[in-house]
């Protein structure tokens, strides 16, 4: 470029007060660049600044820099062409609008024009001030609409991406179009990929699913719907489900979606639902027991007094009857009291597996007797807590034996899984045997409740209280006729 147009050439009209506009002229025709500002001369109401550059590179240096509002640029630009600079502007993003001129009016070069990017497409023999107007005053409202539609876009991209629901985008039938992140961490796909699968894939219950397709169908919206997602890798997630079906002339309609995951919350909720009820049936057994005991220590002393100064035999016979079961109802008050009052615990650092071996050891009896297979899954490097041992070993025995008599003998498989996670250390003992109804999870723990017939319901009460004193947690999950899964996790804390 000569020097005389390596510096900048300003052209402003007499209108200062106008609004001002930075254009670049790129063009290897002085003249034309002159021709321009005096058509720029004829729009009233704004001021213009003007920048002449008359060759590819110098364009190339001016698209970089982004300083102007608008760019004219010629289709020949000697050994290039303004398409071939509409193509390398879009390598680097470039967002300003760029107006194409040739000296004659060619479709094919139009339409080239605006695939590239070109905000419009002007031919120089047909120009005037009127369309000279009406061509910057377009291209700067497109631009701005377009910088507001790409800034909405942004804003609402970062709230869908960023989001820590899961949130979709969806057809009628629910098939995914679009999912974020959390979507994917949270349903767990086999292969990595949503899109395309729908959201009944990942629901097993039959009921809830017919519900959502008779909701979408008729209502169309659905707000914090309860349900159960199945994902891929079998973990069942509570989760509150919201839809909106947006419908437009135009397309077939679009389902938006939100997937609240609740697991934990609803694990806190039947933890404190438990305790309370843990409570509640301690204090009901300090009380009965403190009523029974008084009638009942005047039994077992009045029998004790009978008895020598009895002579018939027959009586004698009797009297022992009563003396043998009120010291047995006697002992079961004590062991109902032992289990009442809060457990006195010794901590020590100990190896869950160490611990769980100990139970094993316990309960290997009964395994050998109904044949039972054990799978054992335990880490190579020991995984240390802060427990007291002795409860902690009756706490796992008594679970394991309500597993062992849960299965059928000679067909029973138990798998003990112990394993580190990010929070907690968690003990997985699991079964294969007849299940417990879903009516009945809720009262698993209280306090004489059993599904044996000979049992008396205080072994898993008593398990219970010995894990929530270690502040850890217990969950079970159970299929009727599959088995029964006890979790039990101590937090890293």
């Amino acid at each position: 470029m000569d020097e005389h147009y390596s510096k900048v050439l300003k052209t402003m009209t007499n209108k200062p007060t106008g609004e001002i506009i930075r254009i670049a002229v790129i063009d290897d025709d002085e003249d034309d660049y002159f021709f321009m500002n005096d058509y720029l001369k004829g729009i009233d109401g704004k001021q213009f600044i003007t920048d002449w550059y008359r060759d590819y590179e110098s364009a190339i240096k001016c698209l970089h820099s982004k300083s102007h509002h608008l760019y004219f640029v010629d289709y020949f630009l000697g050994n290039k062409s303004g398409l071939d600079l509409l193509k390398e502007a879009a390598t680097f993003n470039f967002d300003r609008p760029v107006v194409l001129l040739t000296g004659f009016g060619s479709k094919d070069i139009d339409i080239q024009a605006m695939e590239h990017g070109a905000a419009d497409y002007l031919v120089k023999s047909e120009l005037s001030t009127e369309k000279l107007e009406r061509c910057i005053r377009y291209a700067l409202e497109r631009t701005t609409f377009l910088e507001e539609l790409k800034a909405r876009e942004t804003k609402y991209r970062n709230l869908f991406e960023g989001s820590k629901d899961a949130v979709f985008i969806a057809d009628t039938n629910l098939v995914f179009t679009e999912v974020n992140h959390s979507a994917d961490i949270l349903l767990q796909s086999k292969n990595g990929r949503l899109t395309g699968r729908s959201l009944y894939d990942f629901i097993g219950d039959s009921v809830q699913k017919n519900r959502i397709k008779d909701l979408v169908k008729s209502a169309g919206n659905i707000d914090d719907l309860e349900i159960k997602v199945r994902r891929d890798d079998k973990e069942i997630k509570n989760c509150l489900l919201s839809l909106s079906v947006l419908n437009t002339p135009d397309q077939l309609p679009i389902v938006h979606g939100i997937i609240h995951d609740i697991t934990n919350i609803k694990k806190a909720e039947l933890i404190t639902l438990q305790s309370e009820k843990l409570a509640a049936n301690e204090r009901l057994i300090r009380m009965l027991a403190h009523e029974i005991r008084n009638p009942l220590n005047n039994i077992i002393l009045s029998v004790e007094h009978l008895i020598p100064a009895n002579e018939d035999e027959e009586q004698k016979d009797f009297l022992g009857m009563i003396q043998r079961n009120a010291i047995r109802i006697n002992h079961i008050i004590s062991e109902l009291l032992n289990m009442a009052n809060p457990v006195e615990l010794v901590f020590e650092n100990h190896s869950l597996v160490d611990v769980m071996e100990e139970s094993l050891g316990l309960a290997s009896d009964r395994i050998k007797l109904h044949k039972v297979k054990l799978e054992k899954k335990f880490p190579a490097v020991p995984i240390i807590v802060a427990c007291d041992r002795s409860k902690l070993v009756i706490a796992f025995t008594n679970i394991l034996i309500n597993a062992i008599e849960a299965m059928e003998l000679e067909e029973g498989h138990l798998s003990i899984q112990i394993e580190e996670s990010a929070k907690a250390y968690s003990i997985s003992i699991q079964d294969n045997g007849k299940g417990i109804p879903k009516e009945y999870l809720s009262k698993l723990f209280d306090p004489f409740f059993t599904l044996k017939k000979n049992g008396m319901g205080l072994g898993l009460t008593a398990s219970y209280s010995i894990i929530q004193s270690h502040k850890a947690s217990m969950q079970v999950e159970s299929n009727e006729g599959e088995g029964t899964s006890f979790t039990i996790s101590f937090p890293k804390s």
